[in-house]
């Protein structure tokens, strides 16, 4: 909506009229074709984990490669980014904060500095940051089942891969594969 008191009451402009301002607002949008659901699909989930055009398309390649579910591989693999473990355990406050994080040497991943944000964890690896001092007061997301954390110690260990239903990003990962093997 808007800014300002006006939208506030019903005198909103999206409120009497909810089609464009304009002398082409009310004009028919012809329905979207299949190539441009998948299409938006990809470029959605493509920006909701920050990731490139061709880092995604090697990442769809892998999943192609992995055994099962192609749709739920590539998701696995988005998820089981170093950037996105950072945010998943409340560390940052988005994926693009968690990268900056990982770019920078702030995290360890089993002792060892890592400074590739697309850097893929594995089961049992333990993500820490190098200084504690600086995630002291940060609270920790605990409701992540596919990762142990430890607010006391700022670690998380990776216990499982996780499944489709513990991710909770709203993708439509089979356009995405459909939209790859044109």
């Amino acid at each position: 909506m808007l800014k300002g008191e006006r939208c506030l009451t019903t005198k909103c402009a999206f409120v009497r009229r909810s089609y464009a301002p304009g002398e082409h607002g009310q004009v028919f949008r012809s329905k979207q074709s299949e190539y441009g659901k998948q299409l938006r699909e990809k470029q959605k989930t493509r920006r909701i984990y920050g990731v490139a055009e061709g880092q995604f398309a090697k990442y769809v390649d892998l999943a192609n490669t992995m055994t099962g579910n192609n749709a739920e591989n590539l998701m696995v693999l988005l998820e089981l980014r170093l950037d996105n473990v950072i945010f998943r355990m409340g560390l940052a406050n988005s994926r693009a904060q968690a990268r900056q994080y990982a770019a920078h040497g702030l995290f360890r991943v089993n002792g060892q500095s890592v400074t590739v944000p697309s850097f893929l964890v594995k089961i049992g690896d333990v993500v820490e940051p190098k200084d504690k001092q600086f995630f002291k007061d940060t609270e920790m997301n605990k409701t992540i089942s596919w990762i142990e954390i430890d607010s006391k110690k700022l670690t998380a260990k990776v216990v499982h891969i996780p499944s489709r239903e513990e991710i909770d990003t709203p993708s439509n990962e089979s356009l995405i594969i459909e939209f790859y093997s044109r």
